[in-house]
């Protein structure tokens, strides 16, 4: 059982080594379907550390497992979240509607309402929800960690109304257990008790407000443990993993990605930028090998009598590729836009030139934007609200769109230029304007298309990507971070 792993005494009890390495082997399974890679070396790795570490500490635990398998800052949100999951208690003491007497409790409750130790009748469940609130707040206001954990769990026992085998997910018990805290009143309440908080003004106050908010996101994490911990006694663990499953920030979908989720591409996106622009340098200098040097292949062969065994080939002279993209900023894939814009344009020395257009009904010429702009999203905005997009009604017209480049830019499309072009080719029932592709491809050394949208979508609706297909020497699914990545790698 995974509750065997962490013994109240801190020690593994004769007989539990099978219920460890089993739980084991599912945590690292689920870690693997969550994304996360985790060879057979790091299993046995992290299964070697657990010798080394008190299997009753819990964070001792968790970050020598962490030490083993997680190899990217991007992976630990999800490591976090499967580990609580496997390795959560479990016991009568979490079987739902089973609340267990807990003497430690009772004390902290008999102390802090002043009444003889005993007569608070248990713990939590004699408070009302007012003498709970009152406690919440004094052990918010006064850091108190021990109280904090247990308000969080009288917190779930009375609000979230969890039932055995209710197949409801953990975000809405969680939902419904704050909402009825009410941690947005009791951060004011606590800040006015502050009052005036001293003579250092504002950075005072910020401070003061930053340690509360800090104490209310550790009451949150405690009721979300807590939450979990109960669904895993009655579910299971596997099931609830998979309930909780977080996408790696790799394969977050641009198109339908959170605000949350969006920060963490955003911070994704500079350790990618780094090693792929290693990755490409390496490819550009080792990948190509020049024309044969025919002089210097005869002269080589003479210590074979005359045999040309081994070809010799003159150095490779690589030519960085000249980028144009030319971008639909449109509602619908404005996110994959912006990604994709930062990426190329945060790998310019990658490139010889890199040249951006954006469009929607318009085109215009956003080069001088995003060049040596240091805040992407600021770049993002001016050309949002700068640049010349809109031609009628602020609706995607690609044709129009692309014959308006071709008229104005196309003369500049050389034998060395790749053109990208980004959108999901929804045109509104439009013309196509495929005419321009097949003069691009003519001219261009390269013509590549990435759609945020599955391929499943493709030719749905008012998508005409078919149109624009043929004349391009590929069209590739681009959704998240991970796709754009590769077909980056074969840009360079």
């Amino acid at each position: 059982m995974v509750g065997e792993v962490f013994p109240p005494d801190e020690t593994l009890p004769a007989g539990s080594s099978a219920g460890l390495l089993a739980t084991v082997a599912g945590f690292v399974a689920e870690l693997r379907s969550a994304g996360i890679p985790v060879s057979l070396t790091e299993n046995l790795d992290a299964v070697e550390a657990l010798r080394h570490v008190p299997l009753g500490d819990r964070d001792a635990v968790k970050y020598a497992m962490a030490a083993t398998m997680v190899k990217a800052d991007a992976h630990w949100k999800v490591f976090e979240t499967v580990f609580d999951v496997y390795f959560a208690y479990r016991g009568e003491q979490y079987r739902l509607g089973h609340e267990p007497e807990d003497d430690e409790e009772a004390q902290l409750v008999s102390g802090l309402l002043g009444v003889p130790e005993g007569d608070a009748g248990g713990g939590m469940e004699a408070l009302s929800a007012e003498q709970l609130a009152e406690m919440l707040y004094r052990a918010l206001r006064d850091g108190d960690r021990a109280l904090l954990a247990a308000i969080a769990r009288a917190a779930v026992a009375r609000y979230a109304g969890m039932e055995p085998g209710r197949p409801v997910g953990g975000t809405y018990y969680l939902y419904r257990t704050l909402r009825q805290l009410d941690l947005e009143a009791l951060l004011g309440r606590l800040l006015d008790a502050e009052g005036g908080v001293g003579e250092g003004g504002d950075l005072d106050e910020r401070l003061v407000r930053e340690e509360y908010e800090s104490r209310i996101d550790a009451l949150r994490k405690q009721v979300e443990a807590e939450i979990r911990r109960r669904l895993v006694a009655d579910r299971g663990a596997e099931a609830v993993a998979r309930t909780v499953r977080r996408p790696l920030p790799e394969d977050i979908e641009f198109m339908h990605a959170t605000r949350e989720e969006m920060v963490a591409l955003r911070r994704a996106i500079a350790p990618l930028t780094r090693k792929l622009a290693v990755r490409l340098a390496r490819k550009r200098r080792r990948g190509r090998r020049g024309p044969l040097d025919f002089r210097a292949t005869v002269r080589e062969s003479l210590s074979a009598g005359g045999v040309p065994i081994e070809p010799v080939f003159k150095p490779p002279r690589p030519s960085k590729p000249e980028i144009m993209v030319v971008a639909d900023i449109s509602g619908s894939v404005a996110a994959f836009a912006r990604f994709t814009l930062q990426l190329v344009y945060s790998l310019g020395s990658q490139f010889s030139r890199v040249r951006a257009w954006a469009f929607i009904d318009g085109i215009d010429e956003v080069t001088d934007y995003l060049k040596g702009a240091d805040d992407i999203g600021a770049a993002i905005h001016r050309i949002n609200t700068e640049a010349d997009v809109i031609w009628v009604d602020g609706h995607s017209d690609y044709g129009h769109a692309l014959e308006a480049f071709w008229d104005r830019w196309g003369r500049q499309v050389e034998g060395r230029t790749t053109v990208l072009l980004l959108g999901d080719a929804r045109n509104n029932y439009h013309a196509s304007g495929a005419w321009v592709l097949a003069e691009l491809a003519r001219r261009a050394r390269h013509v590549y298309w990435l759609d945020p949208e599955p391929r499943s979508y493709w030719d749905t609706g008012d998508s005409i990507i078919g149109h624009y297909a043929p004349h391009c020497d590929g069209v590739y699914e681009c959704r998240n971070l991970k796709q754009l990545e590769r077909f980056v790698e074969q840009l360079g």
